[in-house]
């Protein structure tokens, strides 16, 4: 795809989400957009690893249940005002993501992806057990707090402008990342692993890096989750998040910036109807998933990247 109709794509997608989170609100109900919002992060976190650095993690819900077990302990018996909740989880998630990344990178392939989810596993074995989390009944109550100590989070306007805030600032440092240094190094490191090391880049730590960062995002997604919805349960730290978002990020447009914000919309908004239909909901998704992704290899936003790139390029033959 031409550098033109690529940065036109972009400056349209950025124009396009800006004007959806003002006016999401007023059209559609203000917590199910939360959710779109937290998981739409947190896919963008897991696409910086798998589709900047070609590392795919089976076991990113480790990240995403741990922040929101953290966040609401903060909150709910540490007493911690939001955004302190919020830190302590962010860290929190940083800290296990560089424990894991150092463990899992050393290896490649199904092997680092097989690590990445037995060391989710161990976090979900925590997460059982720990007294604190309360097993199967999960953490419940978690206090929404107040932004800033002046803007009540129980009000559903506050919060979801709260969370648009957050979710545009977690978007918009994996732009930065992208486009950065940094994010040449990783692609290159993921193109062609033994060429960068032989130019000299040490490629464990850019991986760790990069595995951290994404750690610490998902972690991010996963504290504002719990604190939205007051809840925080083994699901969020269950294998089949993982896997959801893995399908979150191939059906939007794996290594797109926008593709995995469009899976998320999709995935959850179809999670969202089929709740109430009395079909076999995780059946129908995964029959639609895989219909879409064979019709559609590129993920719907990867579609549209190339069908512009095609039409750029017959312009400029003609």
């Amino acid at each position: 795809m031409s550098a033109l109709p690529q940065a036109m794509v972009a400056r349209a997608g950025w124009a396009v989400l800006v004007a959806a989170l003002l006016v999401a609100p007023w059209l559609f109900y203000p917590l199910f957009l939360v959710k779109v919002l937290c998981y739409a992060l947190f896919a963008c976190a897991f696409n910086l690893l798998l589709g900047t650095c070609g590392l795919m993690s089976f076991g990113h819900a480790a990240f995403f249940g741990s922040a929101a077990y953290i966040a609401g302990h903060a909150a709910k018996e540490w007493g911690l005002p939001f955004e302190a909740a919020m830190l302590c989880a962010v860290g929190g998630a940083s800290a296990i993501g560089a424990v894991f990344g150092y463990i899992s990178i050393r290896r490649q392939g199904i092997y680092f992806a097989m690590i990445t989810l037995a060391l989710a596993q161990l976090i979900y074995f925590l997460a059982l057990q720990l007294p604190f989390t309360h097993a199967e009944d999960g953490l419940t109550a978690i206090p929404r707090g107040k932004v800033l100590g002046l803007f009540p989070l129980d009000d559903n306007m506050v919060l979801y402008y709260t969370t648009a805030v957050i979710f545009l600032g977690g978007f918009s440092l994996v732009h930065l990342v992208l486009n950065s240094t940094f994010g040449q190094v990783v692609r290159a490191v993921r193109d062609n692993e033994m060429r960068a090391v032989s130019l000299g880049f040490e490629v464990n730590r850019f991986k760790l890096l990069a595995f951290t960062l994404s750690a610490a995002i998902a972690g991010l997604a996963g504290a504002n989750k719990a604190i939205a919805f007051k809840l925080a349960t083994l699901v969020d730290v269950h294998w089949s998040t993982s896997g959801n978002v893995v399908l979150m990020t191939l059906l939007g447009g794996l290594g797109t910036l926008f593709g995995p914000v469009a899976g998320a919309i999709f995935f959850v908004a179809l999670e969202n109807y089929l709740a109430d239909s009395g079909l076999p909901v995780q059946l129908v998704i995964g029959a639609i998933v895989i219909g879409c992704i064979l019709l559609f290899r590129r993920g719907l936003v990867g579609e549209i990247e190339n069908l512009l790139g095609m039409l750029a390029r017959r312009s400029k033959k003609s």
